[in-house]
């Protein structure tokens, strides 16, 4: 079974019908949530001190936008981790996230991750997601009320 998901978000609604989906499963089968959100340094800013090449620390959007997903389901019971990480898209933080853990599960929703954090062409995720994943996914029809 699964004891280990990961799911991502942007913190747009589709994302977090997504979330609540892979919070339900998680739920019933006793399993461990890792919410995934990828996000771009800030390259063009450098910290006063930092050495030369350092990258800033990423957005507090991003944080918020994990700590946000973590605290709406707070009351499910569900143990979660997060991870902020920085990639070239969001998908490839899905997988990688994925194989790290050992998940046997990811959960993705059928519109792609897009925001001020990442814009790409919607359905690219869920698309690579299922074509590149070493576990089972489950595609959730987030764009449907």
């Amino acid at each position: 079974m699964a004891d280990t998901i990961v799911v991502g978000t942007d913190g747009s609604d589709s994302a977090k019908r997504a979330v609540a989906e892979a919070v339900h499963i998680a739920e019933a089968l006793h399993a461990e949530l890792h919410i995934v959100s990828a996000f771009e340094p800030l390259h063009a800013h450098r910290q006063r001190g930092a050495p030369e090449g350092a990258t800033p620390y990423p957005d507090s959007e991003v944080d918020a936008i994990l700590e946000d997903a973590k605290s709406e389901f707070r009351d499910a019971g569900v143990k979660t981790v997060t991870h902020a990480t920085e990639d070239d898209h969001p998908a490839d933080a899905l997988l990688r996230v994925a194989t790290e853990v050992g998940a046997s599960l990811i959960v993705v929703g059928n519109r792609g991750m897009h925001s001020g954090l990442k814009r790409f062409v919607l359905g690219s995720v869920p698309d690579k997601v299922s074509h590149h994943a070493r576990c089972n996914v489950l595609i959730v029809a987030t764009d449907r009320e």
